[in-house]
């Protein structure tokens, strides 16, 4: 595992990569990698070359301490090629994935507070993907998340790829995924990112870079002013408004020591000097 090292921490004028961190519990391959509170939460993947069986076991790195330990919860499940994402500032939630024997479009969460896996249900009125693998998960709110990416096996893959949104509730345990009427490429192993739009009413695109021939990235959403707010929050933690007035956003801004009128960052992860700091962005509105 490394770090990127800004211009004035290392030599010459550009970034540096510096390792942090060398265990073998950290080699694997087709896995997630999600900070939640300040630690990496290693999941799954393919801990051999040559092999199909998803590894089962939860990797927990501490880079304050570079120490990297197997969490003994109960639950893990076997999952190779999936995503993950954090919610609530608790759970960590892995969605879709290689099993070993299918792919899946189901939603498992860890608990870090309990440390327990837990099977989230789909709400009625569910539409999810056939399965997935391979995809991506980008949070557009604290309870919901951009689906993209490979859907069912590769001899059913389409010409043209869907969205969905998937929306979360931990204090339920379900899920709902809600396919969008936009299409993307076909396209799998790439990588989402939602990025601020310039200009004097900046709204946000969601990205994809990769997983097909594309040579372009490719604009797969588009959030109009206003939809979609971030800040950073210190030392990974992160900090939620209840509701979405200028009032409660503006305390949770003072609260995460965000400078008074500081731009909106869109980094989704990233180390300012040796703190890292991650973006958490809200949604005021189902619609784009």
């Amino acid at each position: 595992m490394a770090v990127a090292v800004p211009p004035g921490r290392a030599a010459g004028s550009g970034w540096a990569w510096r390792p942090v961190a060398r265990d073998a519990l950290l080699a694997r391959a087709f896995h997630s990698c999600t900070e939640l509170r300040g630690r990496f939460y290693l999941v799954g993947g393919l801990l051999a070359g040559g092999t199909r069986e998803p590894s089962s076991d939860t990797v927990v790195f501490d880079p304050a301490r570079g120490q990297a330990v197997r969490l003994g919860s109960r639950g893990s499940p076997p999952r190779s090629h999936h995503d993950a994402a954090p919610v609530g500032g608790r759970w960590l939630c892995v969605v879709g994935g290689w099993d070993g024997s299918r792919r899946l479009a189901t939603v498992t969460a860890l608990d870090t507070e309990r440390g327990v896996w837990e099977a989230w249900t789909a709400t009625p009125g569910d539409c999810p993907p056939t399965g997935l693998s391979s995809h991506t998960c980008t949070r557009i709110s604290d309870r919901e998340l951009q689906v993209a990416g490979r859907e069912g096996g590769i001899h059913t893959q389409r010409r043209y790829g869907s969205i969905y949104t998937l929306r979360l509730d931990p204090s339920a345990r379900t899920y709902c995924y809600k396919q969008e009427g936009c299409h993307i490429a076909s396209r799998s192993g790439h990588c989402a990112a939602l990025l601020q739009t310039p200009g004097p009413h900046p709204g946000h695109q969601l990205l994809l870079f990769g997983g097909c021939n594309l040579a372009e990235p490719e604009v797969a959403r588009h959030w109009s002013h206003g939809k979609i707010k971030c800040f950073l929050s210190p030392q990974g933690g992160t900090t939620c408004c209840s509701s979405f007035d200028g009032k409660a956003c503006k305390a949770c801004e003072q609260w995460a020591g965000v400078p008074e009128g500081a731009p909106w960052t869109t980094t989704s992860l990233m180390f300012c000097g040796w703190a890292l700091c991650c973006a958490v962005w809200w949604r005021n509105s189902d619609q784009s």
